[in-house]
């Protein structure tokens, strides 16, 4: 069961990219970012009370706690670093970059989680990894437009490490913990960090400036997110996080598709092969 909320988590965290681009053309990320979460949060406690957990919170022992918040923190982390990504760079060489946080996270996972690593696991990290250079291989572009690659692609790694962080805290925290109360209670940290960034950034006046029609994608991100992270977490509790993390990097594929629908963007042959590698390891580690 818990592969099915796994496949879950990577449709709606596939739609949330490209929902989440399309809310942040003229709105500043980390803006976004914040209000997204507030919707997030909504919909996250909404899940609480509809399935009763709600009354459980008492039995969270401190160790939980101390695992969920910094997981949090990590989660807060890894998004304001992606959609700073997003807004500075192409959706399909943001999101590969982002999704190689799998192979960092089997690492960790064999490391803290005592998750074997066998040979076809590691055929299949190889895979991942080469399908990532790929992917992220640049065209001849000019000098400005170079130096611009150079910042979406340092926020990307930035997100890639604080995600692998996230499943790993997230795992250990919310063992023994209802899935979306555990999920809920996270998302109050991410929150509150987001608009602390905003604030010291001075950016909390923008707030009311955001267009309308961005502000619509923003909260249809936020409701995407917040179904990707109570499936993503209901299959890390139950499931191997090295698989469920990559089950959910999956999302890569919907995130393609819709880049084209929506943005025209085309991948590159290179790029496309690199697509296929992603695919082909992340099938890999599932039947591993």
């Amino acid at each position: 069961m818990w592969l099915a909320f796994a496949f879950s988590s990577a449709l709606f965290a596939g739609l949330t990219s490209i929902l989440s681009k399309c809310g942040i053309k003229k709105t500043d990320s980390n803006v976004a970012t914040a209000f997204r979460t507030i919707v997030v949060l909504v919909f996250s406690w909404l899940m609480v009370f509809i399935v009763g957990s709600q009354s459980t919170i008492v039995t969270v022992d401190g160790k939980a706690w101390v695992f969920l918040i910094l997981s949090g923190l990590a989660t807060g982390a890894s998004w304001l670093c992606y959609f700073k990504a997003l807004q500075l760079g192409n959706v399909n060489k943001v999101v590969p970059v982002d999704k190689s946080s799998t192979i960092l996270t089997i690492v960790l996972a064999f490391i803290f989680l005592n998750e074997s690593i066998t040979i076809l696991k590691g055929f299949a990290v190889f895979m991942i990894g080469l399908g990532t250079y790929l992917m992220i291989q640049k065209k001849e572009v000019a000098s400005n437009e170079e130096t611009k690659d150079k910042k979406w692609l340092l926020y990307a790694v930035m997100s890639a490490v604080f995600a692998s962080l996230t499943a790993i805290l997230g795992k250990i925290g919310i063992s023994g913990v209802e899935s979306n109360l555990g999920t809920a209670i996270r998302t109050i940290v991410v929150l509150v960090m987001a608009w602390v960034i905003v604030f010291a950034t001075g950016k909390h006046h923008e707030v009311v400036k955001i267009p309308k029609n961005e502000l619509g994608y923003i909260c249809l991100s936020g409701l995407a997110t917040g179904a990707s992270w109570l499936c993503y977490y209901k299959a890390l509790k139950d499931g191997l996080a090295s698989v469920v993390v990559s089950i959910d990097k999956l999302s890569i594929l919907v995130t393609v598709l819709f880049s084209y629908i929506v943005f025209r963007e085309r991948l590159l042959k290179k790029a496309a092969i690199g697509l296929c590698l992603i695919a082909i390891g992340t099938l890999l580690m599932i039947v591993s």
